[in-house]
Parts: C-alpha cells; sequence; structure tokens
C-alpha cells in the first residue's frame, strides 16, 4: 500500500483471534441520533492496528509516522477487516 506521502507498507494477512483483538479496542461516542461522534483511546487503538497489520511495525516505524499516515493505514486496515461483514447474515 501507498501512502498519500509516498511511503510504502505492506499489510499483514490478520488471524482471526488478531482480527477479532482489533475489533475489540474500538469504542465509539454516539450523539443524541445514534451517529458516531467520535471514537475513544484513538491513539493506542490505531497503534494497536498497525502492529498487528502492518509488516515491519516496531516502534521506530510507529513514531516515524505522522497522524495523517497513522489515520490512513487505519482507514485501509478497517476496510480490510470489514470486507464481507454486510453479507454474513445472507449465507444459507
Amino acid at each position: 500500500m501507498k501512502l498519500k506521502s509516498g511511503k510504502e507498507i505492506a499489510l499483514k494477512q490478520i488471524s482471526l483471534d488478531d482480527r477479532d483483538s482489533m475489533l475489540d479496542t474500538c469504542r465509539y461516542e454516539l450523539n443524541d441520533k445514534g451517529e458516531i461522534s467520535e471514537m475513544k483511546a484513538p491513539h493506542s487503538t490505531i497503534t494497536k492496528w498497525i502492529r498487528l497489520g502492518v509488516e515491519g511495525a516496531t516502534d521506530e516505524f510507529i513514531l516515524g509516522l505522522g497522524f495523517d499516515e497513522r489515520t490512513d493505514i487505519f482507514i485501509e486496515l478497517q476496510k480490510n477487516i470489514f470486507v464481507g461483514e454486510g453479507n454474513a447474515s445472507d449465507s444459507k
């Protein structure tokens, strides 16, 4: 994957246990309409997702990323994890 900044990263194949662990860290605050208004603990959540989902995600690598880069990686990992989520109940 190429980030908007030009850095290249490789996403890992994520195991089911790591996927569940990653999803368990996501906590959201909802507004009166039931819409997501904010994510709780975004920094630790994004760091965990990068550590589990990106090849070579050492402390040095993660510290070298800007917030925009970390967010881009997090969004891409979410896309990969949620593939097929909407069709789970359609199977017969």
